[in-house]
């Protein structure tokens, strides 16, 4: 459970804020203040964007800090969870694999932290991933061959970003560079950042700034309908036939 109740209860008092007058600034109705204050119901995405502002504080204090007399801004990033993820369940209450496709990628920028949008993404689920949190990002492009556009990666989720491997490839999404799919090649640095490389060398490694950076997934398997093509080198026998040919000229050398 969030920590938004006691938080905008303790922030708007702070304030010297009535629900009502809190709710005017807002453009909400009185009623929902009580309710978010109340663990009655949460506000969405851009609602609480717009209160984090309001308080000066970033969404992930706001949701997850305990806020009161004792507690200080953070002064620089922890390398840890930026928010409580969005999830969707099935039935049985286990986690869906979410799909991020290509022409959802800019609306997930903006709807991550969603529930509902999130709840409207394609779901599926696979044996083989159940411990832990995934999702499903469709590429574009061909920065990163042989995984070519349309080819979808399965993701897990990196809660703390001192867990990542340098050398592994994550999808990173951030601000400034939207969806990416890249190696990384750092450990989260918070005055330079990730740097992100390509498989493919005919596109430069570069920077993104850690406060840009909203979510990292660490890529796990990969779907694709491009099966790869057939070897075109020598065969065993090919090998085996050409170490015999070359015998017989060695044993023809010598009896000459």
């Amino acid at each position: 459970m969030s920590n938004i109740a006691p938080n905008l209860r303790y922030l708007r008092r702070k304030k010297g804020l009535t629900q009502q007058k809190f709710a005017d600034l807002m453009e909400i109705k009185r009623s929902l203040v009580g309710a978010y204050e109340e663990y009655r119901a949460e506000p969405k995405y851009d609602l609480l964007k717009k209160m984090a502002t309001f308080f000066n504080l970033s969404m992930d204090e706001l949701a997850q800090d305990v806020i009161n007399d004792d507690w200080k801004p953070r002064t620089v990033r922890d390398s840890s969870s930026l928010r409580i993820l969005s999830i969707t369940v099935d039935k049985k209450n286990k986690e869906n694999i979410e799909l991020v496709p290509q022409k959802a990628s800019a609306g997930y920028l903006n709807g991550y932290a969603d529930p509902e949008f999130v709840k409207e993404l394609p779901r599926f689920s696979l044996p083989l991933f159940k411990d832990g949190t995934f999702r499903a990002f469709e590429l574009k492009g061909d920065s990163m061959l042989p995984l070519d556009t349309g080819t979808i990666v399965i993701a897990e989720y990196v809660e703390h970003w001192n867990d990542i491997k340098v050398g592994k490839t994550y999808v990173v999404v951030s601000k400034s560079e939207g969806i990416v799919y890249k190696r990384l090649g750092n450990k989260a640095n918070n005055e330079k950042g990730l740097r992100v490389h390509s498989d493919n060398k005919n596109y430069p490694p570069y920077w993104i700034e850690l406060d840009d950076v909203l979510e990292i997934w660490q890529a796990k398997a990969y779907l694709s309908t491009q099966f790869p093509e057939a070897q075109n080198g020598p065969t065993i026998d090919d090998i085996s036939n050409l170490m015999l040919d070359m015998q017989k000229k060695l044993i023809d050398l010598k009896k000459r």
